[in-house]
């Protein structure tokens, strides 16, 4: 059997019914054998012909060649020789709920651009059924991308049912799911925010789900109810969740850290988002304190975020090791692949452009480096790095099989480098997420397509129709 399919091959579908078969048996065993291992553990390296076994939801074994060690008994055995055995992406700040606006606004100019058309114009339109559809379309979206955990940062919860209706299209999905609730930035609303966050955190936080409390690091966009400070900081401190703080940039944003570390607001449950232009002292209290960052590379570049430099150098020079993020995708595209060239590209871009015409040696990162942020650190980020992230045994089975052997891969030669600057969503093979099948043979199980294409396309029309917003000249209708 060829080791690497294509979703016309008919001969995984004996392999495919038999995973779905056995499902639901915490004790069913998955052997992928022959692969190419980038196990982004630093203990473990990477394997140029490895196998790994999964035994139920989680990582039992790597190594080079355990059918030697019996793992190969009682396993559904995938013969994975000739591809790339990768942890799954993991997207540290999406904002999902807008997926069916995508690229609705191509070429927007700056921030108060995206803000007056989508979160004063769109988003007051939204319903829970909106929710859903936007929130469900990113996460299938990016189960297909290979991000196998994202974070989805949902700051349109204009009612509890809003918010469940957004929970549920992460469970719906598959996804290794986080919501991080936030009230809505403008429009009516019940205020139902933070308090609702208790029973949210109660009703959906499970194997898959988790819940965060999302914020704003001033009140310049949306006012002081939705900025992080010590009220806000109590209520995610009661229940023992994380916080994740967006629109971090520029002196204000420097200013409230510094404010936050006199309060002893920051540290490891804290992320902050973008921390585009922030000043030194500001990277100092952040380091000190073991704060986490979220970087959305294209984001900041293309809706000209303060200085629009991705802040890679001064997480580096302080010893952060960022997560890597989507952002908009009104505006944006919505892949992993995408940010991590996009933050290769720049930083090594900065540090040639640095160091030229002088005797320094530029300080570039690596494929290695951006993998890593886009992998590891993401689940650090997150606070799940003892759950995902890496392929370590004992950690969540979120892997990816990569293909190489079609045109934009072939032949393999650098694996770290083909993931990272080759590869795109098609060579994608295989999704799992907690030990469950999600994409395979190069499709994502459980859609039906022309459902959720009418689905998206009704929800975007009726958006539009309400908010009395134009999107773009060409937009269809359908």
């Amino acid at each position: 059997m060829h080791a690497v399919h294509r979703p016309t091959d008919t001969a995984r579908r004996p392999l495919l019914e038999r995973l779905r078969r056995t499902a639901g048996d915490p004790g069913r065993r998955i052997l992928f054998t022959g692969a190419t291992v980038l196990t982004m553990d630093p203990a473990l390296g990477t394997l140029a012909a490895g196998d790994l076994l999964v035994t139920g939801s989680t990582i039992a074994a790597v190594g080079p060649d355990l059918r030697a060690h019996g793992a190969a008994t009682d396993a559904i055995v995938v013969d994975a020789a000739g591809t790339i055995l990768s942890p799954g992406f993991v997207d540290t700040h999406r904002h999902a709920w807008q997926a069916q606006l995508r690229r609705t606004m191509p070429d927007v100019n700056d921030l108060a651009g995206y803000v007056s058309t989508t979160l004063a114009g769109y988003a007051p339109a939204y319903r829970p059924h909106d929710m859903y559809v936007g929130t469900r379309l990113a996460a299938l979206a990016a189960i297909d991308a290979g991000i196998t955990t994202m974070l989805d940062f949902s700051h349109n919860s204009r009612s509890a049912d809003h918010s469940d209706a957004a929970v549920r299209a992460l469970v719906d999905s598959g996804i290794r799911g986080i919501h991080a609730a936030m009230g809505p930035h403008f429009g009516a609303w019940d205020r139902q925010w933070p308090a609702d966050l208790t029973r949210l955190h109660a009703q959906y936080t499970d194997r898959l789900t988790t819940v965060r409390l999302a914020a704003l690091a001033t009140d310049r966009i949306a006012g002081p109810a939705l900025a992080y400070g010590p009220e806000l900081a109590r209520t995610a401190e009661e229940l023992g969740i994380g916080v994740s703080v967006d629109a971090v940039f520029g002196e204000a944003s420097s200013e409230a850290i510094l404010s936050w570390e006199r309060q002893g607001l920051l540290g490891e449950h804290l992320t902050l988002i973008h921390a585009t232009a922030l000043s030194p002292d500001a990277w100092r209290a952040i380091a000190a304190s073991g704060t986490t960052v979220s970087l959305a590379p294209t984001s900041d570049a293309q809706i000209g975020l303060e200085n629009a430099v991705p802040a890679i150098d001064e997480a580096l020079a302080v010893g952060v090791r960022p997560g890597l993020s989507i952002d908009v995708e009104v505006a944006l595209a919505g892949d992993m692949f995408t940010q991590m060239r996009a933050l290769h590209t720049v930083q090594r871009m900065r540090a040639v452009h640095g160091a030229h015409g002088t005797d320094r040696e530029p300080a570039r990162i690596g494929t290695h480096d951006v993998l890593d942020f886009a992998t590891l650190q993401g689940a650090r980020t997150c606070g799940l790095a003892e759950v995902t992230g890496s392929l370590t045994p004992g950690k969540q089975a979120d892997l990816l099989v990569i293909t190489t052997d079609e045109i934009n891969n072939l032949p393999l030669n650098d694996a770290t480098g083909t993931v990272v600057l080759g590869s795109d969503a098609r060579n994608i093979d295989t999704v799992l997420v907690g030990g469950q099948v999600r994409k395979w043979a190069g499709r994502v199980l459980d859609v039906d397509l022309p459902t959720l294409r009418a689905e998206a396309a009704a929800s975007r029309d009726r958006i539009l129709r309400a908010a009395r917003l134009p999107a773009t000249r060409d937009l269809p209708t359908g």
